[in-house]
């Protein structure tokens, strides 16, 4: 798999811009702030419909446009073409088009490519908040099976009303109003029975993707770090997790119970404080949580063997994925450089961004465009 074309109509900094592309490495070379990250920030965008850079859509529109486009050509694993077009409205339903073809959902186009991309903001996986870990696994989770982003929206769509729910009847008991309280309680066990349900699936989804992912954290920290440490991945839920609860219905059947024993704190607090919104992955290094403990160099290894973990991942399903390492070079030592590039050199298409050439080691040479005021030349 791998993209042979993209093209952008008012896409951040870009007017129109189209290149061509094939397996192998690319680099994209130019200073900062011209627009590299933008067309690999467009590819990925076409596999996740997300970008890695922003939570909304609207900055992806070019400033004074009130749409963008972004048109990726993709060599399927199939050896099919297939070109999928999606047009961005913020503020507005989004449209996807494949081969030409209007389709009812944008997310109809998942599935259609894989990418991994590594970025300057993955240190934030190992540093920052629980959401960070949570969305790469929900990332990843839609990659390798795309209906889990009907999943993911049914969830949302219950978390947001049973939240609406909980406000309405905490006000409502605050203000002595008994039977708008009760009968908002009473709704409100039917959206509990629906996010017991949306929330199992995604849960139980989560802890076997996190099971296939341990080994290959281990083997991928190992190979970058060069057997300094042992990599650890604990999945930290909300509701108890018994041994041997792994179904649906078993999960489904907890998250229930737990809803109910946090009923009170719920109410006094306005806001759902079960279920997979509010789990995390526990990263360890050693005995050690690699989170207040890892040193800067430590995390990015980490950041970088939850990356490659990924991609084998993928791989294993069907189909490489694109590798992308968006400005990452510049951000490691030389010794991590260097085995980021051997690790990553051998896959079908890798695509990389830095602000100067001599920022790409040369097991990654290939095709360059130089990217600079609005332009994208081959060299």
């Amino acid at each position: 798999m791998y993209v042979t074309a993209l093209g952008l109509l008012d896409f951040r900094s870009y007017q129109q811009a189209e290149v061509e592309l094939a397996p192998g490495v690319t680099a994209f070379v130019g200073p900062n702030g011209h627009g590299k990250t933008n067309l690999v920030e467009a590819i990925h965008y076409t596999a996740t419909l997300g970008s890695h850079r922003v939570a909304t859509d609207a900055p992806l529109v070019r400033a004074g446009a009130t749409r963008a486009i972004v048109r990726t050509e993709i060599k399927s694993q199939y050896d099919r073409d297939v070109v999928v077009e999606l047009e961005i409205n913020p503020g507005k339903a989004n449209r996807a088009r494949i081969n030409r073809s209007p389709v009812p959902r944008p997310r109809e186009v998942l599935g259609l490519l894989r990418t991994v991309l590594f970025a300057p903001e993955d240190l934030a996986l190992v540093k920052g908040d629980p959401s960070e870990r949570r969305r790469f696994l929900d990332e990843l989770l839609t990659l390798r099976t795309p209906r889990m982003a009907g999943v993911r929206s049914d969830y949302d769509r219950v978390l947001k009303q049973r939240n609406s729910l909980l406000r309405s009847a905490s006000q409502a008991r605050r203000q002595n109003r008994t039977s708008a309280a009760e009968g908002q309680l009473r709704t409100l066990e039917v959206w509990d029975s629906n996010l017991a349900r949306t929330g199992a699936e995604l849960l139980a989804t989560r802890l076997e993707l996190l099971e296939a992912l341990r080994p290959l954290t281990a083997d991928a920290y190992d190979a970058v770090a060069r057997g300094k440490g042992d990599a650890r991945l604990e999945y930290k839920s909300s509701v108890p997790l018994e041994p041997g609860v792994t179904s649906r219905e078993q999960l489904a059947e907890v998250i229930l119970a737990t809803v109910h024993e946090k009923r009170q704190d719920e109410l006094d607090r306005g806001v759902s404080l079960v279920g997979p919104h509010r789990d995390d992955v526990v990263l360890g290094l050693g005995d050690l949580p690699a989170k207040g403990y890892a040193s800067h160099g430590e995390s990015w290894s980490y950041a970088l063997a939850l990356r490659l973990a990924s991609y084998e991942l993928l791989r294993a399903d069907g189909g490489e994925p694109v590798l992308i390492l968006d400005d990452v070079f510049a951000e490691l030592d030389t010794s991590r450089r260097n085995r980021l590039a051997e690790l990553v050199a051998p896959a079908e298409q890798v695509l990389v961004t830095a602000a100067v050439g001599a920022d790409v080691p040369a097991e990654l040479s290939g095709v360059r465009f130089d990217v600079g005021d609005g332009t994208v030349r081959r060299a």
